[in-house]
């Protein structure tokens, strides 16, 4: 589908771009992901090539261009229309969806859900290793029921 979204992009608008990749693309990886979380990493690999991929479609990036800017550019942070104490909470965006549906279980909803009930001192890790240290470490006290 991204080949053929790729022929047709420089004649669509943003928004149409966006939402074909939406229909084509995100829908089909969205289709299984509670299957897919604890798998290794190579088995997700190419399912994020394919993401990466859909990201530079819809932003008309160079395939050599670094994707996480692109990435992080796509994330709607939250941003309330009157000073709250949650400001400084690094929170995202949660899209409306039909919660009579299967909706809450796809990944553009659970996604910032999730990101949102980590607690802060999780959230504003300065690398990958220390947020995935601190990740483990919250998850186990949940399970575990410490403090």
């Amino acid at each position: 589908y991204l080949s053929n979204i790729a022929k047709i992009r420089p004649i669509l608008s943003l928004r149409d771009a966006e939402t074909l990749i939406h229909a084509f693309v995100s829908s089909r990886l969205d289709y299984c992901n509670v299957l897919l979380s604890g798998l290794p990493n190579y088995a997700i690999r190419s399912l994020q090539l394919v993401q990466n991929a859909a990201a530079r479609l819809l932003t008309k990036t160079r395939k050599y261009d670094h994707i996480t800017p692109v990435l992080s550019e796509l994330l709607t942070p939250y941003t309330p229309a009157r000073p709250l104490r949650s400001l400084d909470a690094a929170l995202l965006v949660i899209p409306s969806i039909n919660k009579k549906s299967l909706g809450f279980r796809a990944f553009a909803y659970r996604a910032p859900y999730l990101w949102n009930t980590l607690p802060l001192h999780v959230k504003e890790a300065s690398s990958v290793e220390n947020f995935k240290s601190r990740l483990k470490t919250h998850l186990y006290s949940l399970f575990y029921g410490l403090p």
